[in-house]
Protein backbone atom coordinates (compact mmCIF):
# COMPACT_ATOMS: atom_id res chain seq x y z
CA UNK A 1 0.00 0.00 0.00
CA UNK A 2 1.31 3.41 -0.60
CA UNK A 3 2.28 5.52 2.40
CA UNK A 4 0.12 8.84 2.23
CA UNK A 5 1.89 12.00 3.57
CA UNK A 6 -0.51 15.23 3.19
CA UNK A 7 -2.29 18.35 4.97
CA UNK A 8 -4.01 15.45 6.50
CA UNK A 9 -1.42 14.52 8.48
CA UNK A 10 0.57 10.44 7.84
CA UNK A 11 -1.71 7.59 6.82
CA UNK A 12 -1.10 4.23 5.69
CA UNK A 13 -1.76 0.98 6.57
CA UNK A 14 -0.04 -0.96 9.13
CA UNK A 15 2.81 -3.58 8.88
CA UNK A 16 5.03 -4.31 5.80
CA UNK A 17 7.99 -2.23 4.53
CA UNK A 18 8.96 1.27 5.67
CA UNK A 19 8.16 4.09 3.33
CA UNK A 20 5.21 1.97 2.05
CA UNK A 21 3.34 1.40 4.59
CA UNK A 22 2.26 3.16 8.32
CA UNK A 23 5.28 0.94 10.41
CA UNK A 24 6.64 1.59 13.70
CA UNK A 25 9.64 3.54 11.77
CA UNK A 26 7.64 6.13 9.92
CA UNK A 27 5.21 6.84 12.98
CA UNK A 28 8.42 7.81 15.06
CA UNK A 29 9.68 9.39 11.93
CA UNK A 30 6.73 11.82 11.71
CA UNK A 31 6.54 12.17 15.45
CA UNK A 32 9.41 13.41 15.61
CA UNK A 33 9.25 15.83 13.07
CA UNK A 34 6.02 17.02 14.34
CA UNK A 35 7.64 17.57 18.05
CA UNK A 36 10.68 19.48 16.10
CA UNK A 37 8.05 21.57 13.62
CA UNK A 38 6.70 22.79 17.56
CA UNK A 39 9.72 23.40 19.05
CA UNK A 40 10.53 26.13 15.95
CA UNK A 41 7.57 27.53 16.94
CA UNK A 42 7.22 28.04 20.72
CA UNK A 43 10.91 28.61 21.29
CA UNK A 44 12.11 27.86 25.00
CA UNK A 45 8.66 27.06 26.19
CA UNK A 46 7.96 23.48 27.73
CA UNK A 47 5.76 22.07 25.01
CA UNK A 48 2.85 19.69 25.57
CA UNK A 49 0.41 17.94 23.61
CA UNK A 50 -2.76 16.32 23.50
CA UNK A 51 -3.02 12.42 22.15
CA UNK A 52 -5.87 9.94 21.53
CA UNK A 53 -6.98 7.48 19.51
CA UNK A 54 -10.45 5.92 17.57
CA UNK A 55 -10.81 2.23 18.75
CA UNK A 56 -8.87 0.53 15.75
CA UNK A 57 -6.97 -2.45 16.76
CA UNK A 58 -3.05 -0.83 15.70
CA UNK A 59 -4.47 1.95 18.14
CA UNK A 60 -2.40 1.03 21.37
CA UNK A 61 1.13 -0.02 19.61
CA UNK A 62 0.80 3.87 17.53
CA UNK A 63 -0.20 5.97 20.15
CA UNK A 64 3.11 4.15 22.51
CA UNK A 65 5.00 5.36 19.54
CA UNK A 66 3.52 8.80 19.55
CA UNK A 67 3.51 9.53 23.34
CA UNK A 68 7.18 7.99 23.86
CA UNK A 69 8.41 9.42 20.97
CA UNK A 70 6.83 12.97 22.34
CA UNK A 71 8.48 12.54 25.80
CA UNK A 72 11.74 11.70 23.92
CA UNK A 73 11.56 15.00 22.56
CA UNK A 74 11.15 16.34 25.94
CA UNK A 75 7.38 17.20 25.24
CA UNK A 76 4.75 16.29 27.92
CA UNK A 77 2.08 14.34 27.31
CA UNK A 78 -1.74 14.77 28.03
CA UNK A 79 -3.37 11.21 27.21
CA UNK A 80 -6.82 11.08 26.29
CA UNK A 81 -7.07 7.26 25.19
CA UNK A 82 -9.51 6.64 24.09
CA UNK A 83 -11.61 9.37 22.49
CA UNK A 84 -12.90 11.40 19.48
CA UNK A 85 -11.39 13.71 16.70
CA UNK A 86 -13.94 16.41 17.97
CA UNK A 87 -12.96 15.64 21.84
CA UNK A 88 -9.17 16.21 20.92
CA UNK A 89 -10.04 19.55 18.98
CA UNK A 90 -11.79 20.72 22.22
CA UNK A 91 -9.06 19.22 24.46
CA UNK A 92 -5.99 21.08 23.23
CA UNK A 93 -7.36 24.44 23.91
CA UNK A 94 -8.58 23.29 27.26
CA UNK A 95 -5.32 22.07 28.61
CA UNK A 96 -3.64 25.21 26.90
CA UNK A 97 -1.60 22.78 24.65
CA UNK A 98 1.00 23.85 21.70
CA UNK A 99 -1.26 20.91 19.41
CA UNK A 100 -2.52 17.56 19.37
CA UNK A 101 -2.19 14.25 17.69
CA UNK A 102 -5.02 12.29 17.32
CA UNK A 103 -4.83 8.76 15.88
CA UNK A 104 -7.35 7.71 13.31
CA UNK A 105 -7.95 6.96 9.63
CA UNK A 106 -11.45 8.18 9.86
CA UNK A 107 -13.27 6.07 7.23
CA UNK A 108 -10.64 3.64 6.22
CA UNK A 109 -11.20 0.04 7.02
CA UNK A 110 -9.16 -1.31 10.16
CA UNK A 111 -5.92 -2.06 8.37
CA UNK A 112 -5.48 1.60 7.51
CA UNK A 113 -4.15 4.01 10.93
CA UNK A 114 -3.03 7.68 10.76
CA UNK A 115 -1.59 10.64 12.41
CA UNK A 116 -3.97 13.17 12.58
CA UNK A 117 -1.90 16.65 13.82
CA UNK A 118 -3.72 19.93 15.32
CA UNK A 119 -2.26 23.39 16.30
CA UNK A 120 -2.37 24.89 19.48
CA UNK A 121 -5.93 25.87 18.29
CA UNK A 122 -6.91 22.16 18.23
CA UNK A 123 -7.02 22.78 14.39
CA UNK A 124 -5.52 20.85 11.85
CA UNK A 125 -2.58 22.34 10.45
CA UNK A 126 -2.71 24.29 7.13
CA UNK A 127 -0.91 23.28 3.83
CA UNK A 128 2.03 25.18 4.64
CA UNK A 129 2.28 24.13 8.03
CA UNK A 130 1.87 20.21 7.08
CA UNK A 131 4.60 20.13 4.29
CA UNK A 132 6.88 21.29 6.64
CA UNK A 133 6.23 18.58 9.17
CA UNK A 134 6.74 16.37 6.25
CA UNK A 135 9.83 18.31 4.94
CA UNK A 136 11.02 17.45 8.12
CA UNK A 137 10.41 13.89 8.91
CA UNK A 138 12.46 13.69 5.12
CA UNK A 139 15.16 15.09 6.91
CA UNK A 140 15.45 14.70 10.78
CA UNK A 141 18.88 15.93 10.42
CA UNK A 142 18.11 18.55 12.40
CA UNK A 143 16.11 16.90 15.09
CA UNK A 144 17.63 17.02 18.63
CA UNK A 145 16.31 13.92 21.41
CA UNK A 146 16.16 15.50 25.01
CA UNK A 147 18.66 14.19 27.85
CA UNK A 148 17.33 11.94 30.81
CA UNK A 149 16.80 15.48 32.76
CA UNK A 150 14.66 16.57 30.27
CA UNK A 151 12.16 14.13 29.18
CA UNK A 152 8.39 14.82 28.73
CA UNK A 153 6.05 13.28 31.05
CA UNK A 154 2.85 11.84 30.56
CA UNK A 155 -0.82 12.64 32.39
CA UNK A 156 -3.91 11.16 32.20
CA UNK A 157 -7.18 12.80 30.87
CA UNK A 158 -10.08 9.63 30.93
CA UNK A 159 -13.22 12.17 31.07
CA UNK A 160 -12.41 13.87 27.80
CA UNK A 161 -15.40 12.73 26.35
CA UNK A 162 -17.85 14.00 29.41
CA UNK A 163 -16.37 17.24 29.52
CA UNK A 164 -17.14 17.30 25.28
CA UNK A 165 -20.91 16.56 26.21
CA UNK A 166 -20.85 18.95 28.93
CA UNK A 167 -20.02 22.00 26.38
CA UNK A 168 -22.56 20.57 23.90
CA UNK A 169 -25.32 20.30 26.33
CA UNK A 170 -24.23 23.93 27.69
CA UNK A 171 -24.56 25.12 24.28
CA UNK A 172 -27.75 28.34 23.64
CA UNK A 173 -29.00 26.68 20.96
CA UNK A 174 -29.31 22.98 22.26
CA UNK A 175 -32.58 22.69 24.03
CA UNK A 176 -32.56 19.65 26.15
CA UNK A 177 -36.13 20.09 27.21
CA UNK A 178 -37.79 20.24 23.44
CA UNK A 179 -35.39 17.25 22.70
CA UNK A 180 -36.55 15.07 26.11
CA UNK A 181 -40.25 16.35 25.51
CA UNK A 182 -40.08 14.79 22.12
CA UNK A 183 -39.84 11.48 23.32
CA UNK A 184 -37.28 10.32 20.58
CA UNK A 185 -36.57 6.71 19.97
CA UNK A 186 -33.35 6.40 18.07
CA UNK A 187 -30.99 3.22 17.01
CA UNK A 188 -26.79 3.90 16.99
CA UNK A 189 -24.47 2.60 15.60
CA UNK A 190 -20.82 3.24 16.31
CA UNK A 191 -19.41 0.79 14.03
CA UNK A 192 -17.39 -0.62 17.47
CA UNK A 193 -15.48 2.66 17.87
CA UNK A 194 -15.34 5.73 20.06
CA UNK A 195 -18.75 6.99 18.80
CA UNK A 196 -19.93 4.11 21.30
CA UNK A 197 -18.66 5.83 24.00
CA UNK A 198 -19.86 9.46 22.94
CA UNK A 199 -22.68 9.07 21.01
CA UNK A 200 -25.48 7.05 23.64
CA UNK A 201 -23.99 9.35 26.37
CA UNK A 202 -24.69 12.58 24.67
CA UNK A 203 -28.58 11.05 23.85
CA UNK A 204 -28.65 10.38 27.79
CA UNK A 205 -27.42 13.72 28.38
CA UNK A 206 -30.27 15.59 26.04
CA UNK A 207 -32.46 13.53 27.54
CA UNK A 208 -32.99 11.01 25.13
CA UNK A 209 -34.20 7.87 26.97
CA UNK A 210 -35.08 5.21 24.59
CA UNK A 211 -31.80 4.46 22.86
CA UNK A 212 -31.04 1.35 21.14
CA UNK A 213 -27.05 0.14 20.48
CA UNK A 214 -25.82 -1.82 17.47
CA UNK A 215 -22.00 -2.46 16.73
CA UNK A 216 -21.46 -0.74 20.75
CA UNK A 217 -18.52 -2.63 21.73
CA UNK A 218 -15.31 0.26 20.95
CA UNK A 219 -12.99 -2.92 20.30
CA UNK A 220 -11.82 -1.31 16.49
CA UNK A 221 -13.53 -4.60 14.83
CA UNK A 222 -16.10 -2.53 12.74
CA UNK A 223 -18.85 -4.72 11.84
CA UNK A 224 -19.01 -3.38 8.59
CA UNK A 225 -17.19 -0.66 6.13
CA UNK A 226 -16.97 2.33 8.71
CA UNK A 227 -17.35 5.06 6.39
CA UNK A 228 -21.71 5.97 6.92
CA UNK A 229 -22.85 5.36 3.63
CA UNK A 230 -26.23 3.74 2.76
CA UNK A 231 -24.60 0.74 1.58
CA UNK A 232 -22.75 -0.01 4.31
CA UNK A 233 -25.51 0.66 7.16
CA UNK A 234 -27.76 -2.10 6.09
CA UNK A 235 -27.80 -3.87 9.64
CA UNK A 236 -28.84 -0.05 10.87
CA UNK A 237 -31.22 0.41 8.68
CA UNK A 238 -32.83 -3.45 9.65
CA UNK A 239 -32.29 -2.41 13.63
CA UNK A 240 -34.59 0.96 13.02
CA UNK A 241 -37.27 -0.88 11.41
CA UNK A 242 -37.13 -3.86 13.48
CA UNK A 243 -37.62 -1.55 16.75
CA UNK A 244 -39.91 0.68 15.33
CA UNK A 245 -37.59 3.67 15.95
CA UNK A 246 -37.98 7.53 14.72
CA UNK A 247 -34.28 7.49 13.49
CA UNK A 248 -31.18 5.72 12.98
CA UNK A 249 -27.64 7.31 14.30
CA UNK A 250 -24.51 6.37 12.33
CA UNK A 251 -21.13 8.00 13.03
CA UNK A 252 -17.56 7.03 11.50
CA UNK A 253 -14.61 5.58 13.47
CA UNK A 254 -13.33 8.80 14.76
CA UNK A 255 -16.74 10.62 15.25
CA UNK A 256 -16.33 13.56 12.97
CA UNK A 257 -19.23 12.46 10.15
CA UNK A 258 -22.35 12.08 10.95
CA UNK A 259 -25.51 10.14 9.27
CA UNK A 260 -29.06 9.92 10.01
CA UNK A 261 -31.11 7.11 9.15
CA UNK A 262 -35.05 7.85 8.63
CA UNK A 263 -37.83 5.68 10.29
CA UNK A 264 -38.64 3.44 7.18
CA UNK A 265 -34.63 2.71 6.53
CA UNK A 266 -33.84 4.82 4.26
CA UNK A 267 -30.73 6.83 4.43
CA UNK A 268 -31.39 10.60 5.09
CA UNK A 269 -28.34 11.49 3.32
CA UNK A 270 -25.03 12.68 4.70
CA UNK A 271 -25.38 16.02 2.46
CA UNK A 272 -28.70 16.96 4.98
CA UNK A 273 -27.08 16.57 8.05
CA UNK A 274 -25.55 19.89 7.48
CA UNK A 275 -28.10 21.27 5.36
CA UNK A 276 -30.79 20.38 8.36
CA UNK A 277 -28.56 21.74 10.77
CA UNK A 278 -28.22 24.98 8.82
CA UNK A 279 -31.70 25.63 8.40
CA UNK A 280 -32.19 25.32 11.93
CA UNK A 281 -28.92 28.05 13.06
CA UNK A 282 -30.09 30.16 10.01
CA UNK A 283 -33.34 30.68 11.44
CA UNK A 284 -32.51 31.78 14.59
CA UNK A 285 -29.33 34.49 13.26
CA UNK A 286 -28.31 35.79 9.69
CA UNK A 287 -24.84 34.93 8.67
CA UNK A 288 -22.86 33.10 5.96
CA UNK A 289 -22.87 29.34 5.87
CA UNK A 290 -19.75 27.55 4.20
CA UNK A 291 -19.35 23.94 2.66
CA UNK A 292 -16.65 22.39 0.19
CA UNK A 293 -17.03 22.16 -3.52
CA UNK A 294 -18.26 18.68 -3.25
CA UNK A 295 -21.10 19.63 -1.24
CA UNK A 296 -24.98 19.81 -2.24
CA UNK A 297 -26.53 23.04 -3.46
CA UNK A 298 -29.00 22.16 -1.19
CA UNK A 299 -27.19 24.40 1.14
CA UNK A 300 -26.87 27.67 -1.10
CA UNK A 301 -30.61 27.34 -1.35
CA UNK A 302 -31.14 27.12 2.35
CA UNK A 303 -29.09 30.04 3.31
CA UNK A 304 -30.34 32.22 0.62
CA UNK A 305 -34.46 31.30 1.75
CA UNK A 306 -32.89 33.50 4.93
CA UNK A 307 -31.53 35.90 2.94
CA UNK A 308 -27.87 34.85 3.50
CA UNK A 309 -24.59 34.23 2.07
CA UNK A 310 -23.20 30.75 0.64
CA UNK A 311 -19.22 30.37 0.44
CA UNK A 312 -17.38 27.28 -1.57
CA UNK A 313 -13.89 26.40 -0.61
CA UNK A 314 -11.64 23.39 -1.08
CA UNK A 315 -12.34 20.15 -0.21
CA UNK A 316 -10.89 19.24 3.24
CA UNK A 317 -11.93 20.79 7.01
CA UNK A 318 -8.49 22.83 7.38
CA UNK A 319 -9.97 24.78 3.54
CA UNK A 320 -13.56 24.89 5.06
CA UNK A 321 -12.68 26.47 8.44
CA UNK A 322 -10.45 29.13 6.76
CA UNK A 323 -13.92 30.25 4.16
CA UNK A 324 -15.59 30.66 7.45
CA UNK A 325 -13.11 32.28 9.13
CA UNK A 326 -12.78 34.64 6.41
CA UNK A 327 -16.88 34.95 5.35
CA UNK A 328 -17.61 34.85 9.42
CA UNK A 329 -20.06 32.07 8.67
CA UNK A 330 -22.10 31.32 11.66
CA UNK A 331 -22.71 27.02 10.41
CA UNK A 332 -20.86 25.07 8.02
CA UNK A 333 -19.07 21.86 7.17
CA UNK A 334 -18.78 19.52 5.05
CA UNK A 335 -20.89 17.18 2.85
CA UNK A 336 -20.10 13.70 4.21
CA UNK A 337 -22.25 14.81 7.57
CA UNK A 338 -19.46 17.05 8.83
CA UNK A 339 -20.92 19.95 10.96
CA UNK A 340 -18.75 22.86 11.98
CA UNK A 341 -20.59 24.84 14.53
CA UNK A 342 -18.13 27.44 15.74
CA UNK A 343 -19.48 28.50 19.00
CA UNK A 344 -18.06 25.32 20.37
CA UNK A 345 -14.81 24.74 18.01
CA UNK A 346 -13.85 25.19 14.64
CA UNK A 347 -13.71 21.27 13.61
CA UNK A 348 -16.26 18.39 12.53
CA UNK A 349 -18.38 17.34 15.07
CA UNK A 350 -20.83 14.52 15.87
CA UNK A 351 -21.70 15.32 18.66
CA UNK A 352 -22.70 19.01 17.99
CA UNK A 353 -23.97 17.79 15.15
CA UNK A 354 -26.84 15.27 16.89
CA UNK A 355 -27.81 17.75 19.52
CA UNK A 356 -28.51 20.74 16.93
CA UNK A 357 -30.12 17.71 14.88
CA UNK A 358 -32.23 16.54 17.49
CA UNK A 359 -33.30 20.73 18.90
CA UNK A 360 -34.59 21.51 15.13
CA UNK A 361 -36.54 18.19 14.63
CA UNK A 362 -38.14 18.39 18.22
CA UNK A 363 -38.86 22.09 17.89
CA UNK A 364 -40.68 21.16 14.48
CA UNK A 365 -42.25 18.41 15.67
CA UNK A 366 -43.72 20.13 18.56
CA UNK A 367 -45.19 22.38 16.10
CA UNK A 368 -47.30 19.79 14.45
CA UNK A 369 -48.46 18.03 17.15
CA UNK A 370 -45.57 15.45 17.44
CA UNK A 371 -46.45 13.87 14.19
CA UNK A 372 -43.41 14.48 12.09
CA UNK A 373 -41.64 11.84 11.06
CA UNK A 374 -37.89 12.32 9.92
CA UNK A 375 -38.84 11.46 6.27
CA UNK A 376 -41.17 14.33 6.53
CA UNK A 377 -38.63 16.73 7.72
CA UNK A 378 -36.56 15.47 4.31
CA UNK A 379 -39.24 16.63 2.54
CA UNK A 380 -38.86 20.60 3.64
CA UNK A 381 -35.72 20.50 1.87
CA UNK A 382 -34.61 20.43 -2.08
CA UNK A 383 -34.40 17.39 -3.47
CA UNK A 384 -30.65 16.80 -4.74
CA UNK A 385 -28.69 13.40 -5.16
CA UNK A 386 -25.22 13.28 -4.44
CA UNK A 387 -23.57 9.73 -5.84
CA UNK A 388 -19.79 9.51 -4.43
CA UNK A 389 -17.95 7.15 -6.72
CA UNK A 390 -13.74 6.62 -6.74
CA UNK A 391 -11.17 5.63 -9.31
CA UNK A 392 -8.76 3.57 -8.09
CA UNK A 393 -5.40 4.91 -9.29
CA UNK A 394 -2.09 2.93 -10.46
CA UNK A 395 1.54 4.11 -8.71
CA UNK A 396 2.63 7.30 -10.90
CA UNK A 397 -0.61 8.05 -12.38
CA UNK A 398 -0.23 11.17 -13.71
CA UNK A 399 -3.52 12.76 -12.09
CA UNK A 400 -3.35 16.79 -13.31
CA UNK A 401 -2.41 14.86 -17.11
CA UNK A 402 -5.74 12.87 -16.55
CA UNK A 403 -7.73 16.03 -15.05
CA UNK A 404 -6.44 18.53 -17.87
CA UNK A 405 -7.25 16.00 -20.61
CA UNK A 406 -11.09 15.45 -19.57
CA UNK A 407 -11.41 19.63 -19.06
CA UNK A 408 -9.93 19.37 -22.81
CA UNK A 409 -12.78 17.61 -24.02
CA UNK A 410 -15.83 19.94 -22.56
CA UNK A 411 -13.34 23.10 -23.46
CA UNK A 412 -13.34 21.92 -27.38
CA UNK A 413 -16.38 21.56 -27.55
CA UNK A 414 -16.90 17.77 -28.24
CA UNK A 415 -19.32 17.91 -25.84
CA UNK A 416 -22.37 20.00 -27.47
CA UNK A 417 -23.84 21.94 -24.33
CA UNK A 418 -23.07 24.63 -21.91
CA UNK A 419 -20.71 24.44 -19.15
CA UNK A 420 -18.76 25.87 -16.18
CA UNK A 421 -15.35 24.82 -14.99
CA UNK A 422 -13.81 24.91 -12.06
CA UNK A 423 -10.13 24.22 -10.96
CA UNK A 424 -10.37 26.24 -7.69
CA UNK A 425 -9.38 22.18 -6.12
CA UNK A 426 -9.23 19.19 -8.70
CA UNK A 427 -12.01 19.82 -11.63
CA UNK A 428 -15.79 20.85 -11.02
CA UNK A 429 -17.83 20.43 -14.57
CA UNK A 430 -21.15 22.19 -13.55
CA UNK A 431 -24.28 21.92 -16.32
CA UNK A 432 -26.67 24.70 -15.68
CA UNK A 433 -29.20 23.20 -17.97
CA UNK A 434 -29.44 20.09 -16.31
CA UNK A 435 -28.69 21.30 -13.03
CA UNK A 436 -25.81 19.38 -12.27
CA UNK A 437 -22.50 19.17 -11.21
CA UNK A 438 -19.46 16.71 -10.86
CA UNK A 439 -16.45 17.17 -9.24
CA UNK A 440 -13.13 15.56 -9.51
CA UNK A 441 -10.13 15.19 -7.53
CA UNK A 442 -7.03 13.23 -5.89
CA UNK A 443 -8.32 12.15 -2.34
CA UNK A 444 -5.64 13.22 0.26
CA UNK A 445 -5.80 9.62 1.99
CA UNK A 446 -6.16 7.17 -0.44
CA UNK A 447 -4.56 6.66 -3.72
CA UNK A 448 -7.45 7.39 -5.37
CA UNK A 449 -9.61 10.10 -7.89
CA UNK A 450 -13.17 10.79 -5.87
CA UNK A 451 -16.15 11.64 -8.46
CA UNK A 452 -18.78 13.40 -6.63
CA UNK A 453 -22.09 14.36 -8.71
CA UNK A 454 -25.45 15.84 -7.91
CA UNK A 455 -28.41 15.80 -9.87
CA UNK A 456 -32.46 14.83 -9.19
CA UNK A 457 -32.16 11.70 -9.09
CA UNK A 458 -29.62 8.64 -7.86
CA UNK A 459 -29.64 7.15 -11.31
CA UNK A 460 -28.99 10.55 -12.97
CA UNK A 461 -26.03 11.06 -10.66
CA UNK A 462 -24.61 7.90 -11.28
CA UNK A 463 -24.64 8.09 -14.92
CA UNK A 464 -23.26 11.31 -14.92
CA UNK A 465 -19.95 10.02 -12.71
CA UNK A 466 -19.75 7.15 -14.89
CA UNK A 467 -19.09 8.72 -17.77
CA UNK A 468 -16.27 10.46 -16.44
CA UNK A 469 -14.72 7.50 -15.25
CA UNK A 470 -14.93 6.34 -18.49
CA UNK A 471 -13.87 9.56 -20.15
CA UNK A 472 -10.71 9.38 -18.22
CA UNK A 473 -10.20 5.53 -18.85
CA UNK A 474 -9.87 6.31 -22.20
CA UNK A 475 -7.79 9.20 -22.48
Amino acid sequence: MTLIKSVSGIRGTIGGGTGDNLTPLDTVKFTTAYAAFLQERFPGRRLKVVVGRDARISGPMVQSLVSGTLMGMGVDVVDLGLTTTPTIELSVTEHQACGGIMLTASHNPAMWNALKLLNAEGEFLNAEEGAEVVRRSENLDQATYAAVEALGGIEQDPASIEKHIAKVVALKDVDVPAIKAAGFKLVVDPVNSTGALAIPALLKALGVERVEVINGTADGRFAHNPEPLAAHLTGLSEAVRHHKADAGIAVDPDVDRLAFMCEDGVLYGEEYTLVTVADYILSLRKGAAVSNLSSSRALRDVAEQYGGRYAASAVGEVHVVAKMKAVQAVIGGEGNGGVIYPPLHYGRDALVGVALFLTHWAHLRAAQGGRLSLSELKKRYPDYTIAKHKMELQPGTDIPALLAGLEKQFRDGAVLEPVEISKEDGLKISFPARKEWVHLRKSNTEPIIRLYAESATEAAASALAEDMVKRMAAL
